[in-house]
């Protein structure tokens, strides 16, 4: 991934937020000598060394993925950044974002393999509301047994990690301090999110 060194994140703790908040990645592969990609939710395992997840078998990418290395894009909040925001017209338009590339290779889990229900009720707890009613192990095991010779699960090894918070570093700061008043006051979520990592990053007083 190109990236700039004002843009990079090194911090492997702010990486590893940035996959446990926007956990539904790309998982890009070669099947069949062509690259193919899956969008899917994938969880981080407790040591932070794996991602977890399953594909639906009828979806082939699974069949030639076992120990290749392949690349995950954890995409977080990004959005537009107009110049007319800053106090000179003589500069161009621009797109700020915060994103994580994972690369690393595959292991399919057997059927039987415990990690693959454990990853799918974690997946639903993380997922559901805190006052939801619904819990997946409430759910009927046969059906559950169906449903489950329907999905492939697989780990990740995470072989490199990459962070990417590309936030108007290399603007001066009364710039990024105009950009996130704009940023705060629009009432989009990305927008929102955006400005907060400015703050963070740029250390921007409110």
């Amino acid at each position: 991934m190109y990236t700039p060194s004002y843009f990079e994140m090194n911090d492997r703790q702010e990486i590893n937020e940035v996959i446990e908040a926007y956990g539904f990645a790309t998982l890009t592969s070669l099947h069949e000598g062509s690259l193919t990609a899956t969008q899917l939710p994938l969880l981080l395992s407790e040591d932070k060394t794996e991602l977890i997840g399953h594909f639906a078998k009828g979806n082939k990418q699974w069949t030639d993925i076992e120990d290749q290395q392949v690349l995950v894009v954890f995409q977080g909040p990004h959005c537009y950044i107009s110049p007319s925001w800053y106090e000179t017209q003589n500069t161009v338009p621009t797109w700020n974002y915060v994103t994580v590339q994972v690369a690393g290779k595959v292991k399919l889990l057997k059927e039987d393999d415990s990690r693959l229900w454990q990853s799918m009720v974690a997946l639903t707890e993380k997922y559901e509301e805190p006052t939801s009613a619904y819990n997946l192990l409430d759910v009927d095991p046969s059906y559950i047994s169906s449903l489950s010779k329907g999905v492939v699960g697989f780990t990740i090894s995470i072989d490199k990690v990459e962070g990417k918070a590309k936030l108007s570093q290399n603007h001066p700061k009364e710039r990024v301090e105009r950009v996130v008043e704009r940023l705060r006051n629009m009432n989009k979520s990305d927008e929102k999110a955006i400005a907060r990592w400015m703050e963070k990053k740029m250390k921007v007083k409110k």
